[in-house]
């Protein structure tokens, strides 16, 4: 694929208005660096907010995401997903509503509480930004999007969740018999394995999140069944972790682009690099931060990192897609590099 270099000026006009093009727009995703979190920003065609978890509670989370928002027009966030309730991806949602209005709030729904790997202070602050207001949702379950007219028709649709992939029952086990050379690990008992997945649809386009979904439950995706289909675009599982990505899921999505949303000591792990790496469909792989702990064989190539240093300055990746949802474009602007992919 062919990579140019833009000036400066063309990546401020990246950040583009939310408001100055309505009716005739792209499809926009921005990562927002919360340094090993999570914060997946998404705008669509009719200029709907959705947001992917809010980081950590602390200044990297909420408030680096306010500013990405605010940057681009955003006057509230209209959907916020919570993948699970893991402190580094909803610690930050009570913060971010007072820094931003949301309208919606979805989640997968509290396991039995107390757990040792939620923490109760935040689910107390989630509860009362909510007002208890939150939806629940299920696999098989849709977020109801505005549709541009002339554009392709957009769509978000849950896959897995709280335990279970579509077409299980809610008390299905976390693992599945389906002996396709790849071994179950044992049950993960975190709140990772009942992390949200979905799949979001612009046209032929696809998109596949899975917040921090784990190996077993990410098999049931694919095995011995492909419930997701071949994608565009696959955000990197759980950080780059290595109890995450699993092979078999790789190989059966077949994404054109991965993006790795890790920070410079959390996630971004060597085996998961090289499951990605390996993975033949991948044309561009691209990371939030450069592992510091590892080489170069086992990072993102520096052109695709946005930030390279452990005192990182918190910088995004860009993806948009055309306005007719048949190509992609890939920008890291810190690096002034910018790929452009054709739709599967």
């Amino acid at each position: 694929m062919r990579k140019l270099w833009i000036s400066s000026a063309l990546v401020c006009l990246m950040f583009r208005s939310v408001g100055s093009d309505a009716g005739n727009r792209q499809l926009d995703i921005h990562w927002v660096d919360v340094e090993g979190g999570a914060a997946t920003l998404i705008v669509t065609p009719a200029g709907e907010s959705i947001l992917v978890d809010t980081g950590w509670p602390d200044e990297r989370g909420a408030p680096r995401v306010a500013k990405v928002a605010k940057a681009i027009g955003l006057q509230q966030i209209d959907h916020l997903i919570t993948s699970h309730w893991h402190t580094d991806h909803f610690g930050g949602h009570a913060r971010l509503a007072e820094l931003l209005p949301v309208k919606n709030w979805y989640d997968h729904g509290f396991p039995e509480l107390p757990k040792n790997d939620i923490t109760p202070a935040l689910v107390e602050a989630y509860r009362k930004a909510t007002g208890g207001k939150s939806i629940v949702l299920k696999p098989g379950d849709t977020i109801p999007l505005k549709q541009t007219r002339g554009a392709p028709r957009l769509s978000l649709q849950v896959v897995a969740g709280h335990g279970i992939v579509s077409g299980e029952k809610p008390d299905a086990p976390q693992t599945r018999p389906c002996d396709k050379g790849h071994a179950a690990k044992h049950d993960d008992p975190s709140d990772n394995a009942r992390s949200l997945a979905f799949v979001l649809k612009f046209g032929d386009w696809k998109f596949f999140n899975a917040g921090d979904l784990t190996w077993n439950v990410e098999h049931k995706l694919v095995c011995p069944t492909n419930l997701v289909g071949e994608v565009d675009l696959y955000q990197v599982t759980h950080h780059g972790a290595d109890n995450s990505n699993h092979p078999a899921v790789l190989a059966a999505l077949q994404p054109r682009v991965a993006v790795m949303n890790n920070g410079p000591k959390k996630g971004g792990v060597a085996a998961s690099v090289q499951t990605i790496k390996a993975t033949k469909s991948v044309e561009g792989f691209f990371a939030v931060h450069r592992n510091v702990n590892t080489g170069p064989a086992d990072n993102a190539d520096p052109t695709h990192t946005a930030n390279e240093a452990e005192q990182c300055t918190a910088e995004t990746i860009k993806l948009a897609v055309a306005v007719d949802g048949k190509s992609y474009t890939v920008t890291v602007p810190r690096k002034a590099t910018i790929k452009t992919f054709k739709t599967k």
